[in-house]
């Protein structure tokens, strides 16, 4: 499977599959390996892979990530299985245990003790033999992975880690962890704006909205950001950490930051200066920090 140090990563909500599927063909064309979609409350994350790799030739569609909580094992190594025969290995699983508010005020699940649930999962899926016809080859498992216990999972029980909302000291941090046999592919957020009033009203949003679920406010205090940070308004500290913005330079110098800290592939996520879905002003930067470009 091939993994490309640069990635695009893209929310699907509110997203017609027509517009999507024209938009992964830019993608495409820009000379980007890997588009990663999300899994959330619209349409199955699975049927719109099945439905951007039939509409692309070359694309890896990547999931960022499953919630192991909406489907069983069997359930989740068949669309992992089933899509990369289908597709000839360009499809990517990422799998996490998402966050209690969703799990079971959205999902009306009982969200268990997540390093506990996602082991049990993993060994679930390992013992599955699955029936032919398979993929040419083994497809790889990623799983969403914040703290230190759950980067220590992915050392021994999967492929890699797909950190998200991190800073390039997490990516060390991840690296460190998990060694250098695993797949470290990190989210950035990334906005072309040069008005830094703009830039950090968008950034303080971001954060507000991460930190209301407990995993991802857990994260941002173990990545060294204080109760004060987080509090309503949101430090500057803490808007910049999770929004690489300015001009071009500015934001190849945070992807850089990652690579450099270990990182086997960034995706950016481009975040709408508007609001709601990309404009194509927006796409104008996946465009400039292309491959091909």
């Amino acid at each position: 499977m091939r993994i490309d140090r640069l990635a695009v990563w893209l929310n699907t909500i509110g997203w017609r599959s027509a517009d999507l599927v024209a938009l992964a063909k830019r993608v495409e064309d820009w000379g980007y390996g890997t588009l990663w979609i999300n899994d959330g409350m619209g349409s199955d994350p699975m049927v719109l892979a099945a439905r951007l790799l039939a509409g692309t030739d070359r694309l890896q569609v990547a999931v960022g990530v499953a919630n192991i909580y909406s489907r069983d094992p069997t359930t989740m190594i068949g669309a992992q299985y089933g899509l990369n025969e289908q597709w000839s290995g360009r499809f990517l699983l990422g799998m996490g245990v998402s966050h209690a508010p969703i799990v079971e005020g959205l999902r009306g699940h009982v969200y268990a003790k997540p390093l506990a649930t996602m082991r049990a999962y993993l060994e679930a899926m390992a013992a599955i033999d699955y029936p032919e016809p398979r993929p040419a080859e083994k497809p790889l498992t990623v799983i969403a992975a914040l703290g230190p216990k759950m980067l220590e999972l992915a050392r021994t029980a999967a492929d890699g880690v797909h950190p998200y909302a991190t800073t390039p000291d997490h990516t060390a941090m991840a690296r460190e962890i998990v060694g250098p046999g695993k797949l470290l592919l990190v989210e950035q957020k990334v906005m072309l704006e040069t008005d830094a009033e703009k830039a950090r009203a968008a950034g303080r949003a971001l954060v507000a909205g991460l930190t209301r679920l407990p995993n991802y406010r857990n994260s941002f205090l173990r990545m060294g950001f204080t109760e004060a940070d987080l509090a309503e308004g949101v430090s500057d500290r803490a808007a910049d950490a999770m929004l690489a913005w300015g001009d071009e330079q500015a934001i190849r110098a945070r992807i850089q930051q990652h690579w450099d800290a270990g990182a086997d592939q960034v995706a950016i996520q481009v975040i709408p200066k508007e609001g709601g879905l990309l404009a194509r002003d927006d796409e104008a930067l996946i465009e400039l920090l292309a491959p091909s470009a």
